[in-house]
Protein backbone atom coordinates (compact mmCIF):
# COMPACT_ATOMS: atom_id res chain seq x y z
CA UNK A 1 0.00 0.00 0.00
CA UNK A 2 3.03 2.53 1.22
CA UNK A 3 4.54 1.36 -1.85
CA UNK A 4 1.45 2.29 -4.18
CA UNK A 5 0.97 5.58 -2.24
CA UNK A 6 4.52 6.55 -2.73
CA UNK A 7 3.66 6.11 -6.94
CA UNK A 8 1.17 7.95 -6.94
CA UNK A 9 2.77 10.85 -5.44
CA UNK A 10 5.50 10.44 -7.73
CA UNK A 11 3.28 10.96 -10.63
CA UNK A 12 1.63 14.14 -9.39
CA UNK A 13 5.11 15.73 -8.78
CA UNK A 14 6.22 14.63 -12.39
CA UNK A 15 3.25 16.18 -13.90
CA UNK A 16 3.54 19.37 -11.52
CA UNK A 17 7.23 19.51 -12.42
CA UNK A 18 6.43 19.42 -15.70
CA UNK A 19 3.87 21.66 -15.97
CA UNK A 20 6.27 24.44 -14.59
CA UNK A 21 8.78 23.64 -17.35
CA UNK A 22 6.16 24.55 -19.75
CA UNK A 23 4.82 27.81 -17.53
CA UNK A 24 8.83 28.71 -17.34
CA UNK A 25 9.06 28.23 -21.53
CA UNK A 26 6.41 30.16 -22.37
CA UNK A 27 7.57 33.27 -20.70
CA UNK A 28 11.06 32.80 -21.97
CA UNK A 29 9.70 32.01 -25.58
CA UNK A 30 7.27 35.00 -25.10
CA UNK A 31 9.85 37.45 -25.63
CA UNK A 32 10.61 35.54 -29.26
CA UNK A 33 7.13 35.13 -30.52
CA UNK A 34 6.20 38.98 -28.81
CA UNK A 35 9.05 40.28 -30.91
CA UNK A 36 11.07 42.04 -27.52
CA UNK A 37 14.16 39.95 -28.39
CA UNK A 38 16.21 38.65 -31.18
CA UNK A 39 17.67 35.88 -28.21
CA UNK A 40 17.94 35.10 -24.92
CA UNK A 41 18.52 32.19 -22.57
CA UNK A 42 17.08 31.58 -18.91
CA UNK A 43 17.03 29.41 -15.69
CA UNK A 44 16.83 29.25 -12.48
CA UNK A 45 18.29 27.22 -9.51
CA UNK A 46 17.58 26.39 -6.39
CA UNK A 47 19.72 24.98 -3.01
CA UNK A 48 22.99 24.89 -5.73
CA UNK A 49 20.78 22.96 -8.47
CA UNK A 50 19.76 23.99 -11.96
CA UNK A 51 15.79 23.45 -11.78
CA UNK A 52 15.54 24.64 -15.57
CA UNK A 53 17.25 26.54 -18.08
CA UNK A 54 16.25 27.48 -21.79
CA UNK A 55 17.64 29.27 -24.64
CA UNK A 56 15.53 30.65 -27.46
CA UNK A 57 15.91 32.82 -30.85
CA UNK A 58 18.77 33.44 -32.49
CA UNK A 59 22.62 34.56 -31.41
CA UNK A 60 22.83 35.80 -35.17
CA UNK A 61 19.58 36.33 -37.04
CA UNK A 62 21.24 37.02 -40.55
CA UNK A 63 23.20 33.44 -40.34
CA UNK A 64 20.17 31.46 -38.56
CA UNK A 65 22.66 31.23 -35.73
CA UNK A 66 20.26 29.93 -32.60
CA UNK A 67 21.02 30.88 -28.90
CA UNK A 68 21.84 28.66 -27.28
CA UNK A 69 22.83 27.91 -23.48
CA UNK A 70 26.55 28.07 -24.42
CA UNK A 71 25.84 31.29 -25.68
CA UNK A 72 28.18 34.51 -24.76
CA UNK A 73 26.71 37.48 -24.46
CA UNK A 74 26.97 40.87 -22.55
CA UNK A 75 26.08 40.87 -18.97
CA UNK A 76 25.74 44.91 -19.08
CA UNK A 77 25.21 46.40 -14.91
CA UNK A 78 25.99 42.95 -13.78
CA UNK A 79 28.80 43.58 -13.07
CA UNK A 80 28.40 45.58 -10.32
CA UNK A 81 27.32 42.72 -8.04
CA UNK A 82 30.42 41.51 -8.84
CA UNK A 83 32.90 44.38 -8.38
CA UNK A 84 31.10 45.17 -4.92
CA UNK A 85 31.78 41.71 -3.74
CA UNK A 86 35.59 41.80 -4.74
CA UNK A 87 35.59 45.01 -2.85
CA UNK A 88 34.16 43.79 -0.20
CA UNK A 89 36.39 40.51 -0.01
CA UNK A 90 39.48 43.55 0.59
CA UNK A 91 37.16 45.00 3.04
CA UNK A 92 37.01 41.58 4.91
CA UNK A 93 40.91 41.46 4.68
CA UNK A 94 41.61 44.42 6.43
CA UNK A 95 43.22 46.32 3.66
CA UNK A 96 40.59 48.79 2.64
CA UNK A 97 38.33 50.66 4.55
CA UNK A 98 34.37 51.70 3.15
CA UNK A 99 34.65 55.06 5.00
CA UNK A 100 38.23 56.38 4.17
CA UNK A 101 38.51 59.06 1.38
CA UNK A 102 38.94 57.39 -1.98
CA UNK A 103 42.86 59.60 -2.26
CA UNK A 104 44.05 57.18 0.66
CA UNK A 105 43.81 54.47 -2.41
CA UNK A 106 43.94 57.02 -5.87
CA UNK A 107 46.43 59.25 -4.61
CA UNK A 108 46.04 61.99 -7.68
CA UNK A 109 42.34 61.66 -7.07
CA UNK A 110 41.15 65.03 -7.20
CA UNK A 111 39.44 66.54 -3.41
CA UNK A 112 36.44 68.20 -3.34
CA UNK A 113 36.53 71.49 -1.17
CA UNK A 114 33.86 69.89 1.34
CA UNK A 115 33.15 66.10 1.50
CA UNK A 116 35.57 63.83 0.19
CA UNK A 117 34.17 60.41 -1.53
CA UNK A 118 34.71 57.20 -0.27
CA UNK A 119 34.59 53.85 -1.06
CA UNK A 120 30.67 53.48 0.51
CA UNK A 121 29.66 56.27 -1.02
CA UNK A 122 30.36 54.90 -4.55
CA UNK A 123 29.21 51.38 -3.78
CA UNK A 124 26.10 53.15 -2.80
CA UNK A 125 25.93 55.56 -5.86
CA UNK A 126 26.06 58.53 -3.21
CA UNK A 127 29.76 59.82 -4.87
CA UNK A 128 27.97 62.38 -6.37
CA UNK A 129 29.37 61.94 -9.74
CA UNK A 130 27.50 61.91 -12.67
CA UNK A 131 27.18 59.44 -15.72
CA UNK A 132 27.76 59.31 -19.39
CA UNK A 133 27.71 63.10 -20.28
CA UNK A 134 26.15 62.43 -23.76
CA UNK A 135 25.39 59.53 -25.99
CA UNK A 136 28.66 59.82 -27.78
CA UNK A 137 30.65 58.88 -24.54
CA UNK A 138 27.84 56.05 -23.72
CA UNK A 139 28.20 54.66 -27.43
CA UNK A 140 32.24 55.17 -26.68
CA UNK A 141 34.42 54.21 -29.56
CA UNK A 142 37.88 54.88 -28.22
CA UNK A 143 39.77 52.41 -26.37
CA UNK A 144 41.28 53.13 -22.95
CA UNK A 145 44.37 51.17 -22.29
CA UNK A 146 43.60 51.08 -18.24
CA UNK A 147 41.04 51.98 -16.03
CA UNK A 148 43.30 55.08 -14.76
CA UNK A 149 43.01 56.39 -17.94
CA UNK A 150 39.01 55.42 -17.99
CA UNK A 151 38.33 57.55 -14.95
CA UNK A 152 40.65 60.56 -16.34
CA UNK A 153 37.67 60.68 -18.85
CA UNK A 154 35.39 62.27 -15.56
CA UNK A 155 37.00 62.80 -12.37
CA UNK A 156 37.72 66.65 -13.02
CA UNK A 157 34.04 66.98 -13.46
CA UNK A 158 31.98 69.11 -10.80
CA UNK A 159 29.89 66.96 -8.78
CA UNK A 160 26.42 66.55 -8.94
CA UNK A 161 26.42 66.46 -5.19
CA UNK A 162 27.91 66.87 -1.77
CA UNK A 163 28.88 62.88 -1.49
CA UNK A 164 26.48 61.27 0.89
CA UNK A 165 23.61 63.71 0.48
CA UNK A 166 21.80 61.98 -2.32
CA UNK A 167 21.51 58.85 -4.68
CA UNK A 168 22.38 58.79 -8.33
CA UNK A 169 22.85 55.77 -10.23
CA UNK A 170 26.25 55.80 -12.02
CA UNK A 171 28.22 53.34 -13.73
CA UNK A 172 31.49 55.85 -13.32
CA UNK A 173 31.46 55.28 -9.63
CA UNK A 174 31.84 51.42 -10.48
CA UNK A 175 34.89 52.27 -12.65
CA UNK A 176 36.33 54.09 -9.98
CA UNK A 177 36.12 51.49 -7.86
CA UNK A 178 37.82 49.10 -10.36
CA UNK A 179 40.86 51.13 -10.20
CA UNK A 180 40.48 50.76 -6.40
CA UNK A 181 40.40 47.19 -6.35
CA UNK A 182 43.75 47.50 -8.64
CA UNK A 183 45.35 50.40 -6.06
CA UNK A 184 45.02 48.13 -3.00
CA UNK A 185 45.35 44.75 -4.42
CA UNK A 186 48.18 45.14 -6.66
CA UNK A 187 46.57 43.31 -10.01
CA UNK A 188 44.57 44.61 -12.58
CA UNK A 189 41.42 44.33 -12.75
CA UNK A 190 40.45 41.33 -14.93
CA UNK A 191 43.25 39.71 -12.75
CA UNK A 192 41.69 40.22 -9.93
CA UNK A 193 38.27 39.30 -10.81
CA UNK A 194 39.50 35.75 -12.36
CA UNK A 195 41.50 35.03 -9.64
CA UNK A 196 39.10 35.66 -6.77
CA UNK A 197 35.78 36.03 -8.20
CA UNK A 198 35.34 33.81 -11.60
CA UNK A 199 37.72 30.84 -10.59
CA UNK A 200 36.88 30.40 -7.25
CA UNK A 201 32.93 30.47 -8.27
CA UNK A 202 34.01 27.95 -11.40
CA UNK A 203 32.36 30.71 -13.87
CA UNK A 204 35.13 29.56 -17.13
CA UNK A 205 33.07 31.19 -19.59
CA UNK A 206 32.86 35.11 -17.84
CA UNK A 207 35.62 37.82 -18.59
CA UNK A 208 36.40 41.02 -19.95
CA UNK A 209 35.25 42.08 -23.60
CA UNK A 210 37.79 42.89 -25.55
CA UNK A 211 36.40 45.63 -28.48
CA UNK A 212 39.00 44.62 -30.99
CA UNK A 213 38.91 40.43 -29.91
CA UNK A 214 36.94 38.33 -31.61
CA UNK A 215 35.01 35.84 -29.48
CA UNK A 216 33.96 32.38 -30.01
CA UNK A 217 30.39 31.61 -29.32
CA UNK A 218 29.35 35.41 -28.90
CA UNK A 219 26.28 36.54 -29.52
CA UNK A 220 25.65 39.24 -32.30
CA UNK A 221 23.83 42.74 -30.91
CA UNK A 222 20.41 44.02 -31.93
CA UNK A 223 19.04 47.01 -30.46
CA UNK A 224 15.15 47.52 -30.05
CA UNK A 225 13.19 51.35 -31.23
CA UNK A 226 11.16 52.97 -29.93
CA UNK A 227 8.86 51.95 -32.77
CA UNK A 228 9.62 48.67 -31.55
CA UNK A 229 11.63 47.43 -34.76
CA UNK A 230 14.57 45.89 -33.40
CA UNK A 231 17.97 46.52 -35.92
CA UNK A 232 21.29 45.78 -35.52
CA UNK A 233 23.24 47.62 -32.50
CA UNK A 234 26.36 49.54 -33.37
CA UNK A 235 29.38 47.74 -31.37
CA UNK A 236 30.58 50.37 -28.90
CA UNK A 237 33.92 50.21 -26.84
CA UNK A 238 33.47 49.21 -23.37
CA UNK A 239 36.73 49.96 -22.06
CA UNK A 240 35.03 53.25 -20.58
CA UNK A 241 33.22 51.47 -17.85
CA UNK A 242 34.55 47.52 -17.52
CA UNK A 243 33.98 47.16 -13.85
CA UNK A 244 30.79 48.29 -13.95
CA UNK A 245 29.21 46.90 -17.60
CA UNK A 246 31.95 45.66 -19.59
CA UNK A 247 31.65 41.89 -19.10
CA UNK A 248 30.71 39.47 -20.89
CA UNK A 249 29.01 35.91 -19.45
CA UNK A 250 26.61 32.78 -20.02
CA UNK A 251 23.58 31.51 -18.30
CA UNK A 252 26.11 28.64 -16.97
CA UNK A 253 27.97 31.32 -14.99
CA UNK A 254 25.62 33.60 -13.41
CA UNK A 255 23.83 31.00 -12.03
CA UNK A 256 27.47 29.77 -10.58
CA UNK A 257 27.69 33.56 -9.43
CA UNK A 258 24.51 33.39 -7.53
CA UNK A 259 25.43 30.09 -5.93
CA UNK A 260 28.60 31.35 -5.02
CA UNK A 261 27.19 34.57 -3.36
CA UNK A 262 24.66 31.90 -1.36
CA UNK A 263 27.44 29.67 0.13
CA UNK A 264 29.49 32.29 1.43
CA UNK A 265 32.34 30.93 -1.50
CA UNK A 266 33.22 35.03 -1.96
CA UNK A 267 32.51 36.59 1.16
CA UNK A 268 30.92 35.69 4.37
CA UNK A 269 27.19 35.80 4.92
CA UNK A 270 27.71 38.63 7.45
CA UNK A 271 29.10 40.74 4.47
CA UNK A 272 26.41 40.05 2.23
CA UNK A 273 24.36 40.99 4.93
CA UNK A 274 25.50 44.47 5.20
CA UNK A 275 25.67 44.93 1.10
CA UNK A 276 21.92 43.99 1.70
CA UNK A 277 21.17 46.61 4.22
CA UNK A 278 19.75 50.00 2.92
CA UNK A 279 22.17 52.86 2.71
CA UNK A 280 20.12 54.87 5.19
CA UNK A 281 19.06 57.50 2.19
CA UNK A 282 15.74 57.12 2.96
CA UNK A 283 14.32 59.96 1.50
CA UNK A 284 15.67 58.79 -2.08
CA UNK A 285 13.45 55.53 -1.67
CA UNK A 286 16.02 53.85 -4.46
CA UNK A 287 15.87 50.59 -2.54
CA UNK A 288 20.00 50.18 -3.23
CA UNK A 289 22.29 48.57 -0.76
CA UNK A 290 26.59 47.79 -1.79
CA UNK A 291 26.16 46.81 -5.80
CA UNK A 292 23.15 45.18 -5.19
CA UNK A 293 19.21 46.46 -6.06
CA UNK A 294 16.95 46.00 -3.23
CA UNK A 295 13.43 44.34 -4.45
CA UNK A 296 11.45 43.28 -1.76
CA UNK A 297 9.38 45.60 0.25
CA UNK A 298 10.07 47.43 3.95
CA UNK A 299 10.81 46.87 6.61
CA UNK A 300 12.85 43.62 4.54
CA UNK A 301 14.17 45.14 1.64
CA UNK A 302 17.13 43.29 1.46
CA UNK A 303 15.22 39.53 1.33
CA UNK A 304 15.27 40.35 -2.79
CA UNK A 305 18.18 40.94 -4.02
CA UNK A 306 19.72 41.17 -7.76
CA UNK A 307 20.57 43.85 -10.35
CA UNK A 308 19.35 44.07 -14.08
CA UNK A 309 21.23 45.44 -17.10
CA UNK A 310 20.66 47.06 -20.18
CA UNK A 311 23.41 48.25 -23.00
CA UNK A 312 23.88 48.06 -26.82
CA UNK A 313 22.98 44.29 -27.32
CA UNK A 314 22.02 43.34 -24.04
CA UNK A 315 18.97 43.06 -21.36
CA UNK A 316 19.99 41.16 -18.53
CA UNK A 317 18.20 40.75 -15.06
CA UNK A 318 19.77 38.00 -12.11
CA UNK A 319 17.34 37.83 -9.53
CA UNK A 320 18.59 36.50 -5.68
CA UNK A 321 16.29 34.80 -2.95
CA UNK A 322 19.00 34.21 -0.02
CA UNK A 323 16.04 32.55 1.95
CA UNK A 324 15.47 29.55 -0.08
CA UNK A 325 18.77 30.13 -2.25
CA UNK A 326 17.04 30.67 -5.53
CA UNK A 327 18.98 32.50 -8.16
CA UNK A 328 17.11 33.28 -11.43
CA UNK A 329 18.49 34.89 -14.72
CA UNK A 330 17.39 36.52 -18.23
CA UNK A 331 19.96 37.05 -20.74
CA UNK A 332 19.17 38.63 -24.11
CA UNK A 333 20.73 40.09 -26.77
CA UNK A 334 18.46 42.77 -27.55
CA UNK A 335 19.30 46.19 -25.71
CA UNK A 336 15.54 48.76 -25.05
CA UNK A 337 14.01 45.27 -23.70
CA UNK A 338 14.49 45.85 -20.38
CA UNK A 339 10.82 46.29 -19.29
CA UNK A 340 10.12 43.48 -20.90
CA UNK A 341 13.54 40.91 -19.44
CA UNK A 342 12.88 41.93 -16.14
CA UNK A 343 9.19 41.28 -15.44
CA UNK A 344 9.87 37.93 -17.38
CA UNK A 345 12.69 37.24 -13.98
CA UNK A 346 10.23 38.10 -11.78
CA UNK A 347 7.80 35.78 -13.28
CA UNK A 348 10.23 32.71 -13.21
CA UNK A 349 10.85 33.80 -9.82
CA UNK A 350 7.66 33.18 -8.74
CA UNK A 351 7.56 29.32 -10.54
CA UNK A 352 10.80 28.48 -8.79
CA UNK A 353 9.23 29.60 -5.19
CA UNK A 354 6.74 26.75 -6.58
CA UNK A 355 9.06 24.73 -7.08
Amino acid sequence: MQKNIFLIASFFIGLNSLAQEEKAADILNNLITENKVVGAVGGYAVNGVIVWQAAVGYADKKKQEKFELETRTRMASIAKPMTAVAIMQLVEQGVLDLDTPIQNYIADYPKQAKTQITTRHLLSHTSGLNGYKNGREAQNQTEYPNLEAAVAIFKERELLFEPGTRYSYTTYGYTVLGLIIEKVSGDSYEAYMQKNIWDKAGMTQTGVEKFSKQMERKSNLYHKQHNGKIRVGKKNNLSNRVPGGGLYTTLGDMLKFGNAILENTLIKESTLATMREHHSLEKEANGYGFGWFLYNPKPNEGAIIGHSGEQTGASTQLVIVPSTKTIVVILSNTSGAFKDVTPATFKLMTLAKEK
